[in-house]
């Protein structure tokens, strides 16, 4: 079942519960600087194994001491929807937990 797109008031409305995230070019997108280089790796790691439990994944962009994610679902037409902003949440959940900020 593909996941349906949301409007763009249901977007902003839950990207107001997301500090840091924003809506950028048909993508939700999110910028984290950590302590080092390590600590990013260690954010991505558990980027990487949350995807794979929701089978949904983001687009990440690994620095010496930054991630950066940005997510659309293709199989929606590359539309925003409810499994992008639950990858949003629950990496909002752990992120600090790396030093993430």
């Amino acid at each position: 079942m593909t996941p349906e797109p949301l409007s763009h008031k249901e977007i902003e409305d839950r990207l107001a519960e997301l500090p840091g995230w924003s809506l950028d070019g048909g993508k939700i997108t999110r910028s984290y600087r950590l302590g080092s280089h390590f600590a990013a790796v260690g954010l991505v790691v558990h980027i990487a194994q949350t995807q794979d439990e929701l089978d949904h994944h983001a687009d990440i962009v690994l620095g010496y001491n930054t991630v950066a994610l940005s997510v659309n679902t293709h199989s929606a037409g590359g539309a925003i929807t409810a499994l992008d902003l639950e990858l949003a949440r629950r990496v909002e959940e752990f992120a600090p937990g790396h030093g993430a900020h």
